[in-house]
């Protein structure tokens, strides 16, 4: 256990120290980055480090499916619901402030679900759980948005990326480790240190930029209109996934959904200081970038979801096994994303670099798409993992700086609340939708692999379509300028 607690160290190590040669910018104060990199490890490690510790929970706490599912759901739903509204907060009040709330916010919902005595109180916990990863995530990308420009961008958005990668791969692979030697409760306190040193770190280390408009109230209705209509996105999505597409509860959240989302239109196009000016949104730039991270987040976070359950349903691998398979691609994601992602940035330009990402996703899923129950790991397997894993690496960023590139440069937070509501509730999509196409292939031909070969096909047109419309930007940009 000493070994892999030294090594999940010495990667936020890594992170760390990656961040401090980078804060060389006269915009960004020495030291920045490291806080606002860890940050989002540790969103990352709460995100992936619970799963493999589900089993012990659903029987230590006597959870049926349903309230288990609700264990992740709960973070999932507070988490993608509220992004939107955390990046104008973080406009609004500043950012190291919202850093400061969603860390504390974060540190005090992992002590709380750690000592949850049933299902509801943990369920609750993970909730607040993902409204502080909503304020803290946001925040820490505003602040790399406003503080780092040019080349200097290209290199903190690397280190962030790393960030994502490592929290996702240790998340993973410490969750068993942790839950079978100290229980399932320790995944929740073993993130709790970071969130209190970032906490202590954070006001020596951060900027604090005077608050944009900060005599302008928030807009009440928008925040209202758009946090509903987010959260009835995403649970008419897993709706859709328990109980079909046309059962009465998903239908009525997909009502639920337009009618906010038409309430929140008519709202901003009359307030005074709107949470997403409608210009913005006119803006060809910025409406492709958000459909690019859709479409780029499905195929993304389908990949490792997708590959997880092929590894124990055909390939037959133990819950341990199939999380310590996962970790090389992880290790790969987060060496493309810190060493060679702003090389390629600094010679391609972010959005050439975003059609190459996607382009390799794609051709990853289709290489996964041709496995089978004789298939080996090492020789068959992991060589599409690691295209599969550099793609999501030159993809992930990249897609976050298009939509900051088209955004007017003092709305930051604008700007990270649409590059991380777009990835995130594509993600959602693209596990309901996959492993809905799974499912019903499976059913078709009687065959878990055939399931499982359809899924990675759709995966892959996902990342294809995302391709195409980054093409389609590159060709409109290119015709701007000439």
């Amino acid at each position: 256990m000493m070994s892999d607690r030294g090594s999940a160290t010495g990667t936020v190590g890594t992170v760390w120290g990656a961040g401090r040669s980078l804060a060389q910018t006269p915009r960004a104060p020495l030291g920045s980055l490291p806080v606002l990199v860890v940050a989002q490890f540790l969103v990352m490690l709460d995100t992936s480090v619970v799963n493999v510790a589900l089993p012990t929970i659903q029987c230590e706490l006597g959870l049926a499916p349903t309230g288990l599912a609700w264990v992740v759901n709960a973070y999932f739903l507070a988490f993608g619901g509220l992004l939107l509204v955390a990046g104008r907060a973080a406009e609004i009040f500043g950012g190291r402030r919202m850093f400061l709330i969603g860390a504390t916010v974060v540190a005090v919902a992992t002590v709380a679900a750690g000592f949850a005595p049933n299902g509801g109180v943990l369920v609750g916990a993970r909730a607040l759980q993902g409204v502080g990863a909503a304020a803290l995530s946001t925040a820490a990308l505003s602040l790399i948005l406003h503080d780092y420009s040019g080349p200097h961008r290209a290199k903190a958005m690397g280190a962030w990326g790393a960030a994502s990668a490592a929290g996702g791969a240790f998340g993973v692979a410490l969750g068993g480790l942790v839950t079978s030697v100290g229980g399932w409760q320790w995944v929740f306190f073993l993130t709790t240190p970071i969130a209190i040193g970032a906490i202590i770190a954070a006001p020596s280390r951060l900027q604090a930029p005077r608050p944009e408009r900060t005599r302008v109230p928030l807009d009440f209705l928008g925040a209202l209109t758009i946090t509903g209509a987010s959260l009835a996105l995403i649970s008419a999505i897993l709706s859709g996934a328990d109980n079909g597409w046309d059962s009465p509860p998903t239908l009525l959240l997909i009502a639920t959904t337009t009618a906010l989302g038409a309430a929140f239109i008519a709202v901003e196009w009359t307030a005074a200081d709107p949470i997403i000016p409608l210009s913005v949104l006119r803006n060809p730039a910025t409406s492709v970038g958000i459909g690019i991270g859709l479409l780029g987040g499905a195929a993304r976070v389908s990949t490792f979801f997708l590959t997880a359950l092929f590894l124990q349903q055909v390939l037959l691998l133990t819950p341990g096994i199939s999380g310590l398979a996962m970790v090389p691609t992880s290790v790969a994601g987060f060496v493309v994303s810190l060493l060679i992602l702003p090389r390629v940035i600094r010679h391609l330009g972010a959005n050439r670099t975003l059609l190459l990402g996607l382009l390799l996703l794609a051709v990853g899923h289709f290489w996964l798409a041709r496995q089978s129950m004789s298939s080996s790991y090492g020789f068959d397997v992991l060589p599409g993992l690691f295209i599969a894993a550099a793609g999501v690496a030159l993809s992930f960023t990249p897609s976050t700086m298009v939509i900051a590139e088209s955004v007017p440069t003092e709305r930051t937070g604008l700007a990270s609340g649409l590059a991380n509501a777009s990835s995130q509730i594509g993600g959602a999509i693209g596990v309901s939708a996959f492993s809905s196409i799974a499912a019903i292939a499976s059913g078709q031909q009687d065959s878990t692999a055939a399931g499982f070969h359809a899924a990675f096909i759709a995966a892959g047109v996902a990342a294809l379509l995302g391709a195409a419309l980054a093409a389609c930007l590159l060709v409109r940009l290119h015709n701007q300028r000439s």
